[in-house]
């Protein structure tokens, strides 16, 4: 190269003009294509190369032009490769309507094995799976035998998980018989892919090893879905091997391996694939860079953030993925959540589209700061961006609302998620279902009995749960899961077991699901029992394990458990612990009267502690009636969230506990100052489908004469057993007989009252509650339990009341 480079001339000419154009002498044509020459020529090789070129461009329009042009002719009728030129065009355009007309067109003898290929893999491609199915049927009746191609789109079709049930041993079958097994990457790789996306991946990596070839491409294909089904380990392993067999990673594979890091908590091995990427060239890469930044976002190493924020700040150009990704870093870490919506401004700025991942993040931000205007804000542009009725933003919503108090815009919102996403369930189960604007896909019924969960509407979860094995998702992992958590938090505990008992293939999320739900219904050993059970099984816990963890042993005060399981998170598992485990330990320490050592406990956290930490133990400082610290909490929590009106209303109550009516005073006028309000008790229970809401002193329930009748009756009953009304608790400066009477007119007694005038025994009575049950009620539902031989379930802002007989789950620890 250098004798050339040195031959050149040291200063080029410049480049000649251009030949000025020919000039035409015949009549422009109104239409270019009745000037193309294959158009002219009534040659089928022509026509077909133009069919062709057309559809690898994936020009619709021009196809649909020659599609005119034919037409006109009878080429169309006459010549089989003409035709299915023309049918793979609208195949690939993803035109499934005019791909029909065209193959229901052709006469019967111009049906080859290529045409009834491209009719079935476009069907298989877009939503018409068990029509694809019965197509490939029709042909093997008619006496073809499938290609290579045929069977891809056989396989394409059983993703489904019902139509896999039903065809995907007749699909394996037959790549068998036609001598494709391990002979054929194509049709390799579709079978891994078929295995894999219906939970096979034992399976899926059997056709993988019996391959004669491999590709980069089907490595990364089985990469992927190891990481996807939360196998990351088998994934490193394939990816070493990967190396081993002399392949270099592309994108996609990086990707891959980056997520699996992530979900492994393993940074190390993140930087070591950043590095690699770097040595690659692929450092520019959008999907890479987006998959770097949330690793280091989740990875809760020191300086976390700012190291996806470098990641972020040198790509040359931000998308929706990489902006999507920087905001769900701030969510999922959990630090600097006020910080989402600044983000979220810069990216509109920008003129970036937001997706449905960038709207379910900002919305858990809001969620997780109580932050219900900025919530109402990203709420209008949801609707604005049509994505209200997708299952991931309309979940979210829900939650969002819910964690709010705002219990009647959270049900609003799921009753319209509900009927958007499931109004044409009721037909027959067939590919039209599919076919749907938002699609009924085992995704869809997890994240809606999930939001069900969140407001307590355990009739719909029920209807859903119904649904899903209607529509054959009765073995899927991530239905299942959300039905263990939708029946522990709508308090049916024996349900959720049943559920979790019956899932075979259990998960992280399946254990840690169940134990969570053991540990809110008061049942700590069990939970701790069952976290042993899962270590013995060979699964992994993650973070959030240890926070199911921990809260179980802070629910009954196991202080010295506590420690050690916060010890071997790391110790143990390599789990760095992050905001939410400190927090349950703190929660630990102060609940059990340890509140200096809580407070030591917080100032010696390598992370800088958040509101969330300040809060636990400044809510704890309440219980144990230490102002000193509980003045040094609540300072920390203004700083953190000055518009969060939590820190001043707890703060008041620690006052008011010690009779300092002055320090409640200025706190009430600070409060008013700033026009912070209190969060209003709430509470709610579901009879007959319908959702009954009650409020302090609430007289509008169409029902209310006989609910106080039953109350007043209920109170003077249990008075004679022994309970006496704690009138400590009403923090506000008046006599003894008008605190009595505040406290009697409590939400949660309004709605026991309710419950017992509308519901019969054996039946539960199961209340919802938006805030923490105040003493009082506590105490004076326990009576209520053992006089009226009713079980009565409060699930308040933190757990599960069982109470029955005259005693609660919670054992007085709470």
């Amino acid at each position: 190269m250098a004798p050339t480079l040195a031959a050149l001339p040291a200063k080029l000419p410049p480049p000649p003009p251009p030949p000025p154009p020919p000039k035409s002498t015949s009549p422009r044509h109104p239409n270019p294509l009745s000037a193309h020459p294959a158009l002219s020529s009534s040659h089928p090789s022509d026509v077909s190369a133009l069919l062709a070129a057309a559809a690898r461009a994936g020009d619709l329009r021009l196809g649909r032009a020659l599609h005119r042009r034919l037409l006109r002719g009878d080429l169309l009728d006459s010549d089989a490769v003409v035709a299915n030129c023309l049918l793979t065009l609208y195949s690939k355009c993803g035109a499934v309507a005019a791909a029909h007309n065209v193959f229901d067109g052709m006469r019967g003898r111009l049906h080859d094995i290529v045409s009834w290929t491209a009719m079935a893999s476009c069907l298989a491609r877009h939503g018409a799976e068990r029509e694809s199915l019965r197509l490939i049927g029709e042909m093997l009746e008619s006496g073809l035998m499938p290609n290579a191609y045929t069977l891809c789109a056989a396989a394409h079709a059983c993703f489904h998980p019902e139509l896999y049930h039903l065809a995907g041993g007749m699909v394996l079958g037959l790549v068998h018989k036609m001598g494709f097994w391990g002979t054929d990457v194509a049709v390799g790789s579709a079978m891994i892919d078929m295995l894999a996306r219906n939970r096979d991946l034992e399976s899926a990596r059997k056709v993988f090893d019996g391959l004669t070839e491999k590709t980069v491409v089907v490595w990364t294909l089985l990469i992927s879905r190891y990481v996807q089904g939360e196998c990351a380990e088998e994934a490193v392993e394939l990816f070493l091997d990967f190396f081993e067999d002399g392949f270099e990673p592309d994108r996609y594979t990086m990707s891959s391996m980056i997520s699996a890091c992530t979900e492994l908590g393993s940074v190390r091995l993140g930087q070591q694939l950043h590095s690699l990427a770097l040595r690659m060239g692929l450092a520019s890469d959008g999907c890479v860079n987006c998959g770097l930044v949330d690793m280091y976002a989740k990875s809760q190493i020191e300086r976390s953030m700012d190291y996806a924020i470098k990641v972020f700040e040198r790509m040359n150009k931000h998308d929706v993925m990489s902006w999507t990704a920087l905001i769900s870093g701030y969510v999922q870490c959990g630090v600097q959540e006020n910080k989402v919506m600044a983000l979220f401004g810069e990216m509109l700025n920008e003129g970036i589209k937001p997706n449905h991942i960038t709207y379910s993040s900002i919305l858990r931000a809001c969620a997780n700061i109580s932050d219900q205007d900025s919530g109402r804000q990203v709420h209008a542009h949801v609707i604005k961006s049509s994505l209200a009725y997708v299952h991931t933003v309309g979940n979210a919503l829900v939650s969002m609302y819910a964690e709010s108090g705002s219990m009647e815009d959270a049900r609003m919102v799921f009753n319209q998620l509900y009927e958007k996403n499931l109004t044409s369930f009721s037909t027959p189960l067939d590919h039209q279902i599919a076919r749907m604007d938002v699609g009924i896909s085992s995704s869809t019924f997890a994240s809606l009995i999930s939001a069900a969960a969140s407001i307590g509407l355990l009739t719909k979860g029920q209807q859903l749960h119904a649904m899903s094995l209607k529509a054959g998702f009765g073995l899927d992992r991530f239905v299942s899961n959300s039905l263990v958590s939708m029946y522990s938090r709508c308090g049916y505990l024996e349900d959720a077991c049943q559920s979790f008992n019956q899932l075979k293939d259990r998960n992280v999320i399946s254990w840690t699901s169940m134990i969570s739900g053991l540990a809110k219904h008061g049942y700590a050993e069990r939970a701790l029992s069952l976290f042993c059970a899962m270590i013995s099984a060979g699964v992994k816990p993650n973070d959030v394990t240890y926070i199911a963890v921990l809260s179980a042993c802070s629910h009954v005060g196991l202080v010295k458990e506590g420690k050690e399981y916060f010890r071997s998170m790391q110790r143990d598992h390599g789990l760095i612990p992050r905001m939410e485990h400190y927090a349950c330990m703190v929660d630990l320490l102060a609940r059990s009267g340890l509140v200096r050592e809580a407070l030591e406990f917080t100032n010696e956290m390598p992370l800088e502690a958040d509101a969330l930490v300040w809060k636990t133990l400044l809510g704890a400082c309440r219980t144990h009636d230490n102002i000193e610290i509980g003045e040094i909490a609540a300072k920390n929590v203004i700083e953190l969230e000055p518009r969060d009106p939590a820190p001043y209303v707890l703060l008041s109550n620690l006052y008011a506990d010690a009779g300092l009516w002055d320090e409640v005073a200025r706190i009430r006028s600070a409060m008013r100052d700033k026009n912070l309000n209190k969060e209003t008790g709430l509470s709610w229970m579901e009879v007959e489908n319908t959702t009954h809401e009650f409020r302090s002193g609430d007289t509008c329930h169409p029902q209310a004469q006989d609910i106080y009748a039953k109350l007043d009756t209920l109170i003077r009953e249990i008075k004679g057993m022994g309970y006496v009304p704690d009138t400590s608790i009403v923090l506000h400066d008046m006599s003894d007989e008008l605190k009595e009477q505040y406290l009697l007119q409590h939400s949660e007694k309004i709605a026991v009252a309710f419950g017992l005038i509308t519901t019969s025994a054996p039946k539960p009575i199961r209340i919802f509650k938006n805030l923490r049950v105040c003493a009082d009620c506590h105490s004076a539902i326990k009576y209520m339990s053992k006089a009226t031989r009713r079980e009565i379930i409060l699930r308040d802002s933190n757990r599960f009341h069982r109470m029955k007989d005259g005693q609660c789950s919670c054992g007085e620890y709470w």
